[in-house]
């Protein structure tokens, strides 16, 4: 999702289904704002499946400032209204991998 400056809104950009975070990862821009919800299939080590709802705040270095503060300040209201509870953020797209979810996911096991 992104936000329309104009509408001052945050809208639907793309909805892709079945894909892997290193494949979401090329679909990012380097260097303009995004918010993704992610549903994931995390095998917890008790063997158990559950698909948790991630929302990934990608806030690149090296965007602008106007861009850092308008996401910034909508984020928190995106996030409530949708009860959102598994929160993480990037600061580079090259941090989404598969090991990095499921490093932030084994803290709400």
């Amino acid at each position: 999702m992104k936000v329309d400056k104009d509408r001052q809104m945050v809208v639907l950009e793309e909805e892709f289904q079945n894909i892997s975070p290193e494949e979401l990862k090329s679909e990012l821009p380097e260097r303009q704002p995004r918010f993704v919800v992610y549903s994931y299939k995390y095998v917890h080590e008790d063997g158990r499946v559950s698909y948790p709802l991630c929302f990934i705040f990608s806030s690149p270095v090296g965007c602008k400032p106007e861009q850092q503060m308008m996401y910034a300040g909508s984020k928190n209201r995106l996030v409530q209204t949708a009860e959102l509870t598994k929160v993480f953020e990037i600061r580079t797209t090259e941090d989404l991998t598969e090991a990095w979810l499921q490093e932030k996911l084994s803290f709400f096991r």
